[in-house]
């Protein structure tokens, strides 16, 4: 099936975080990261104030030069009267220009300044947070909410957050102006903002949900791409490019259906705000006319009126326009915090206990773990021993929970009771970052970083190493991983490998984050079946190199076929979420149904794996 949008990752939870709240509550959650920048976002508001007010002066400007010079017919015969009012309307329009450059230098840089905070924020969070927050939550929501909506934040905090409040306070004092300057004529005006503050909080209602939608399926869109991106070679080996792009496609054209409902609501509601001022003005117009002509106002009132109409007019109608992008900012902030304030189970103890100098005994009592509270355990009562120096294999059926149970060693996932022991301390007494110094995993699935064969290996090692020593870690981990290929790249151990490490093929990259593993020089260490994409001359050869390093080294070998077992003192078997037998290989075999059973259904996946392997080449 083509990439979708997956039903297990959803795209924001169903309640989502913050909706109870209103906008301004929603958006005071920013106040801690902004409260920094505030002195300049302040300086920049005053700024736009004193633009805007200069602006409102103007009219009074013109209101004395119509009602003075113009009045008295001074102009004619001396045209020294006007030069001042000329002036200083020419100075008021040089100072709100001036005023609004100064707005943009004031908060553009302070802007920037918050919405990578913000980045950082959720990010640092999500390297936090479990793995199976991971497991839960599509990578396009996650990259839409770092980058897509962080960046909406930044634009309303530098444009719209300012122009709102100017916006508001041109309006409320231009409005006082109106009625200072023509009494009963302006609260004619103010009349007509009834309809316009009824019609932007409807708007406000239905443009908060449309506004909410839009951007989560930008995020699955987001994510569609990252999947077809990542599974590029599946959809071509098996013709369904077609159907990636159909679903993709299909993805598409809800969005842009949900944007044009967007595009519909403000075009809407953007008219309203043209039309209702406009109408307003006219009806004014009408009565300022035969008010002036009853001479219950002077001609330089009804000019300084309109003109004073005509720059609230502006905010007016930009309304529209400043209620979206707050909307979108409060949805931003929304999604954002979603994700900030999932709280992380996994966290270092308030007093962490030192290691020391690590043995390697590791003790698992009475292990249980689901996945979820309301789920069956993956794992019910497991104890098992793992004595300093030795090398024990896990073996059981597909599902059987051996994957699950090595990542609790390194605490990728909590138990949900008993406990996990390493030299008798819990590991939930230690610091996540002492314990994963002292416990190293190769996974099954390597995953390689877009950066040098050099920073990939080394990324586990100590950097305050001094640099001989971490490069013959280096060399003696690619020597024991049999990955001297890399010294045939371009550049050799510093040459960059793609996206994932898919440059390289599925044995190469698991070599690599073995040396990786070996390199961390670990204590305990983690070998989740990192030797199945090997063929059977390198994996002997490998086998032969991990025998010398984990000499010493506790290790736990998650044995996905025959083989693997062979690097084991001893192999426990897991079924039933319960280690049934532990022993060695000859000893079960000889007294373990079960554990015969299990070596043969590995047997058969082994010979149907190396099958499917000889078919791939011969394709090639």
């Amino acid at each position: 099936m083509p990439p979708t949008a997956r039903a297990d990752r959803p795209a924001s939870p169903s309640v989502p975080a913050g909706s109870d709240l209103s906008t301004l509550a929603s958006l005071r959650r920013l106040l801690p990261t902004v409260r920094p920048a505030l002195p300049r976002l302040v300086a920049g508001l005053v700024a736009a104030l004193g633009a805007s007010l200069a602006a409102l002066a103007i009219p009074r400007v013109l209101q004395v030069l119509v009602e003075g010079p113009l009045a008295a017919g001074a102009a004619a015969g001396d045209p020294a009267a006007l030069l001042w009012p000329t002036l200083a309307v020419l100075a008021l329009g040089l100072l709100e220009a001036g005023l609004i450059l100064l707005r943009r230098t004031l908060v553009m840089y302070p802007g920037t300044r918050v919405e990578a905070a913000l980045r950082t924020t959720l990010f640092r969070h999500l390297l936090q947070l479990p793995a199976s927050f991971h497991d839960r939550w599509a990578g396009g929501q996650l990259l839409s909410r770092s980058m897509t909506d962080l960046g909406l934040l930044r634009r309303w905090l530098v444009f719209g957050l300012l122009q709102l409040v100017v916006s508001t306070i041109t309006v409320v004092v231009g409005i006082a102006v109106l009625v200072a300057t023509a009494g009963w004529l302006g609260l004619v005006y103010l009349v007509g903002a009834v309809p316009v503050v009824v019609i932007a909080y409807r708007f406000s209602r239905r443009y908060r949900v449309i506004a909410r939608t839009s951007q989560d399926q930008s995020g699955d869109l987001a994510n569609t791409v990252e999947e077809s991106v990542h599974g590029i070679r599946v959809l071509k080996a098996f013709g369904r490019g077609g159907d990636a792009l159909e679903s993709f496609t299909g993805q598409a054209e809800q969005l842009r259906r949900t944007e044009i409902r967007k595009a519909g609501n403000q075009a809407t509601v953007t008219t309203a705000l043209h039309l209702i001022p406009e109408a307003t003005l006219a009806v004014c117009l009408v009565l300022g006319v035969w008010s002036a002509a009853e001479g219950q106002l002077t001609v330089g009132a009804l000019a300084a009126f309109f003109l004073t109409a005509a720059v609230i007019n502006g905010p007016v109608v930009d309304l529209g326009m400043t209620l979206s992008m707050t909307l979108n900012a409060r949805t931003a902030v929304d999604r954002f915090f979603e994700v900030v304030e999932t709280a992380n189970p996994l966290t270092d103890p308030a007093e962490p206990r030192e290691l020391g100098t690590v043995r390697g005994d590791v003790t698992l009592r009475d292990v249980t773990f689901r996945h979820e509270a309301d789920e069956p355990p993956v794992l019910d009562g497991v104890d098992l021993d793992l004595p300093a120096g030795t090398t024990t294999a896990l073996v059981g059926l597909t599902g059987s929970g051996k994957s699950t149970l090595a990542m609790l060693l390194p605490r990728l996932h909590d138990v949900t009771t008993g406990s996990v022991r390493l030299d008798g301390i819990d590991v939930r007494d230690l610091r996540r970052h002492d314990l994963r110094r002292a416990v190293a995993v190769a996974f099954e699935e390597p995953t390689l970083f877009s950066t040098t064969v050099r920073e990939n290996v080394l990324l586990g090692v100590d950097d305050s190493l001094p640099a001989p020593e971490r490069e013959g870690l280096l060399h003696s981990s690619l020597d024991v991983a049999r990955a001297g290929f890399v010294h045939d790249l371009p550049q050799g151990v510093d040459t960059r490998i793609g996206e994932e490490g898919l440059s390289l093929s599925g044995g190469q990259r698991q070599r690599l984050a073995l040396a990786r593993a070996i390199a961390a020089r670990p204590r305990v260490l983690v070998l989740d079946d990192p030797l199945s994409a090997l063929d059977v001359t390198t994996e002997e050869a490998v086998t032969r190199g991990l025998r010398e390093v984990l000499a010493g080294t506790t290790s736990l070998v998650i044995a996905h076929r025959p083989s693997t077992v062979a690097l084991a003192d001893r192999v426990a078997v897991l079924s039933g979420g319960r280690i049934s037998a532990v022993g060695t290989h000859r000893e079960l075999l000889a007294r373990d149904p079960h554990y015969r059973y299990v070596v043969a259904s590995l047997e058969e996946d082994w010979v149907a794996h190396e099958h499917e392997t000889d078919v791939t080449q011969e394709a090639r």
